[in-house]
């Protein structure tokens, strides 16, 4: 293939890239199923010349629910995996010197204690926060977009509506999120299924 064929320099070539790359990486998210590339590429030019499928509605919808089981059977044991793992992390850091762990099993750190108000349930809060999984993996991070976030006390995961509520303004707290207490067992972009999450929170002010 030509070096002209591989350009990403045209809008459409490079909405074309994106559209292929998000579709990439949603199916190597949801396991079970290996994409045969020359079948997509055939199914991708038929759908977009309008014609025919080549495969009939029964027999796609049999080979879909296949794949579907496929991917829960995949997320079911990658969610177990992250619970044992996760179920480690936390009896490990709860005997941590500093660390607090709630009836609800939250567990926080903290790293500087603030003088300021504490958020009710019914406020909103402006925080900078950095998140983790339990091996370091960023998801997301307020800290390394440069810009503090503001959103409900409530509009949030369990985990974090417990903790800010805790939380008196200028405190920085790290919190050790069980997965009950976060996504639960359903994966969250980034976040697999059954997953610790390790936060570390600024509350900055109260809206």
């Amino acid at each position: 293939m030509s070096s002209s064929e591989n350009s990403l320099e045209t809008v459409d070539q490079r909405v074309s890239y994106g559209i292929a790359m998000n579709m990439g990486a949603n199916i190597a998210r949801q396991g079970g199923i290996e994409i045969d590339l020359s079948a997509f590429i055939v199914g991708l030019q038929d759908g977009l010349a309008g014609a025919k499928s080549r495969v009939s509605e029964k027999d796609l919808r049999a080979a879909f629910e296949t794949a579907q089981e496929r991917a829960e059977a995949v997320a079911a044991s990658g969610a177990a995996r992250q619970a044992e793992a996760g179920s480690k992390f936390l009896a490990d850091n709860k005997a941590r010197a500093g660390v607090v762990t709630t009836k609800s099993g939250l567990q926080y750190e903290v790293l500087r204690e603030g003088t300021g108000a504490k958020p009710k349930s019914d406020q909103s809060v402006e925080v900078h926060y950095h998140g983790t999984l339990i091996d370091g993996t960023v998801f997301d991070s307020s800290v390394a977009r440069g810009e503090t976030i503001s959103f409900p006390v409530t509009g949030v995961i369990p985990g974090w509506v417990e903790a800010l509520q805790l939380m008196s303004v200028g405190s920085k707290w790290k919190l050790f999120i069980p997965a009950e207490l976060g996504y639960g067992n359903r994966a969250q972009g980034a976040i697999p299924a059954g997953s610790v999450l390790v936060f570390e929170v600024e509350l900055i002010g109260i809206g």
